[in-house]
């Protein structure tokens, strides 16, 4: 099975749509590990194209917010006031759509699909401590996570724990890891439409589970594109000028 996984869209339907051509005809069934929505322009139009998709979708902590499942008290107040713009302009199937979002984790048939932490959907794992127990106890040896819109990830293998970085350079399109047999991986495709390790190309990832290699992608998009709907929508201005600087 070839998975194309898909993390923290965050509402930019122009990098979605330049993952997607890029990965035409190298997969066979989409996953989606949350955030399809915050930050960006374009909520309903990424919900329609996810879920045109048929992809497996667990939710993340800004598509609980933007549907009233959980408040965004704990946001700060750039992301706070993306949420409460998302809420205003969802149609109302969309918003029932995020609404019933199943919580992480599922199994994917090899995959297990998480947005933060194995055992709190809503925590950031950067550390390797934080990674331990999701490698440990994870159903399956190969986990997918998001939520930090950092691609890499950990790996755990005869007690030895180590960081995964992993990422194409620039002018490459994708990096290769293979799956070792008796290892325990956790790993994150990177953020589609909001890219915070320093490269701006959007980030995804595709799982070939019968061959047992993960791609980790990196495409170009039309970032004044969306820069200059983010504008328009009037959404904060640290939100529209971070998409340059993949920060």
């Amino acid at each position: 099975m070839h998975y194309l996984v898909l993390s923290d869209i965050h509402a930019n339907y122009t990098a979605l749509e330049a993952a997607l051509d890029a990965a035409k005809g190298r997969w066979e069934r989409p996953v989606c590990l949350g955030d399809i929505v915050g930050y960006g322009p374009d909520p309903n139009e990424v919900i329609d194209r996810v879920r045109a998709l048929g992809a497996t979708v667990i939710r993340g902590n800004h598509d609980k917010a933007a549907s009233g499942v959980a408040d965004a008290e704990d946001f700060n107040p750039v992301a706070r006031a993306a949420a409460t713009w998302t809420r205003e302009q969802l149609r109302p199937d969309n918003l029932a759509f995020l609404q019933q979002l199943p919580p992480g984790p599922i199994e994917a048939d090899g995959l297990a699909l998480v947005h933060g932490a194995l055992h709190d959907e809503d925590e950031y794992v950067f550390a390797p401590a934080q990674a331990l127990n999701g490698l440990l106890e994870s159903p399956s040896p190969v986990t997918c996570f998001g939520h930090t819109h950092f691609q890499g990830g950990f790996s755990f293998h005869h007690d030895k724990l180590e960081v995964i970085q992993l990422r194409p350079e620039p002018g490459a399109s994708f990096a290769a890891l293979r799956v070792e047999p008796g290892t325990r991986y956790l790993l994150n495709p990177g953020s589609i439409g909001q890219p915070r390790d320093g490269d701006p190309r959007a980030a995804f990832a595709i799982a070939d589970m019968d061959h047992k290699v993960i791609e980790f992608w990196r495409v170009p998009y039309d970032i004044e594109a969306v820069q200059q709907r983010m504008l328009q929508a009037g959404l904060p201005e640290p939100l529209i000028l971070r998409l340059a600087y993949g920060r």
